[in-house]
């Protein structure tokens, strides 16, 4: 669990940075980074789409997740959850506490990286790819920090769940996990992340939250195909 804690506490300490950044900056200049950040994460989801070894895997899962999603009512569920913790934070606006949220949670959690440095933490004890990790999540905290606010420290939380979850789980979850499956994995999240993208930067809305489940698709889905 070492390299799960030292990426939980990059990422709070990243969101700190990024809120104290945050406050320095006039509302223009909020705005314009909110439209980078999003063309940014925009590219991030296509790199990780593009991966795919097999489109019509990843359209399957999308639909299954957002069925399942919609069933589930996950998005209201999130937003319900944002409106309520955002009423502890003051000076958070604009509504951006539970875009924060999403936005870093798939970020953090979706890659490849999550999935193999949590596997190699458990079977093994090599933290070093949850170390490499912890690096760029903190970076991109910052970031996300400073235009999304307070939301982006709540995805620590979902990176100890799931990142915690596969390490304890390793032994029973690795013979799943296979190279293809953790491909599909990353470019079915790279599909959502698109999402997260376009809500950065459009006044339409997405319900991105309520395809999360087509995350977890792939591994049903291929051993299916």
């Amino acid at each position: 669990m070492l390299g799960t804690l030292v990426n939980v506490g990059a990422i709070v300490l990243g969101t700190a940075v990024g809120l104290l950044l945050r406050k320095g900056l006039p509302q223009r200049m909020q705005e314009a980074l909110m439209a980078g950040v999003g063309l940014c994460t925009l590219l991030i989801g296509m790199k990780g789409a593009l991966g795919t070894e097999s489109e019509m895997l990843v359209i399957l899962s999308v639909v299954l997740g957002a069925v399942v999603g919609a069933l589930l009512k996950i998005e209201e569920r999130l937003d319900r959850l944002g409106k309520r913790l955002e009423k502890r934070f003051a000076g958070e606006d604009n509504g951006t506490f539970g875009k924060g949220f999403v936005t870093a949670s798939l970020m953090f959690c979706v890659g490849a990286m999550a999935i193999v440095g949590s596997m190699d933490a458990g079977l093994r004890g090599d933290h070093s790819t949850l170390f490499a990790k912890a690096v760029l999540d903190g970076v991109i905290s910052i970031v996300f920090a400073s235009t999304l606010g307070a939301g982006v420290m709540l995805s620590a939380a979902s990176v100890l769940v799931y990142q915690g979850s596969i390490t304890l789980l390793s032994t029973l979850v690795a013979p799943l996990l296979t190279a293809r499956v953790i491909t599909e994995m990353s470019a079915v999240g790279g599909v959502l992340i698109i999402g997260v993208g376009l809500n950065m930067i459009r006044k339409d809305h997405l319900p991105v939250g309520n395809v999360l489940p087509a995350v977890f698709a792939p591994l049903l889905l291929t051993m299916w195909m």
